[in-house]
């Protein structure tokens, strides 16, 4: 059974910074990625970005390149994901999940999911 659990989101004003953490309760993969998505209320939910389970491939949503960074973390089989320059429009619960597939940025490619983490931004 795969068991995935967020930590680090909260409150921040537009322009500021997060960092959220997944830890995986897994054994060790050789092909998977784990990714982050977000969900805004009334939207669908979408890909923010994925690393592989080696750590050597990252991957970003055009939304968010250049101001998010996935990392696997020092505990192993954990993720996180620092956020900068946050906007309003980047509020909304994020959640760790994992696929089976080498690169993954579909919702439908990942077959675990955690519980989400919200992360509010104010004006």
């Amino acid at each position: 059974q795969v068991q995935l659990v967020e930590s680090g989101g909260g409150s921040v004003q537009a322009g500021g910074s997060l960092r959220l953490s997944c830890a995986a309760s897994v054994g060790t993969f050789n092909t998977a990625t784990l990714g982050w998505f977000r969900q805004a209320p009334g939207k669908e939910r979408e890909f923010v970005a994925g690393i592989s389970w080696s750590g050597t491939a990252t991957f970003y949503s055009t939304s968010v390149k250049d101001r998010f960074t996935i990392s696997k973390g020092r505990a192993e089989n954990t993720v996180s994901l620092q956020m900068s320059g946050l906007e309003p429009a980047g509020a909304a619960v994020y959640y760790c999940a994992m696929s089976g597939a080498a690169v993954a940025t579909l919702t439908r490619e990942y077959d675990y999911w955690g519980q989400g983490t919200q992360v509010t931004v104010s004006s």
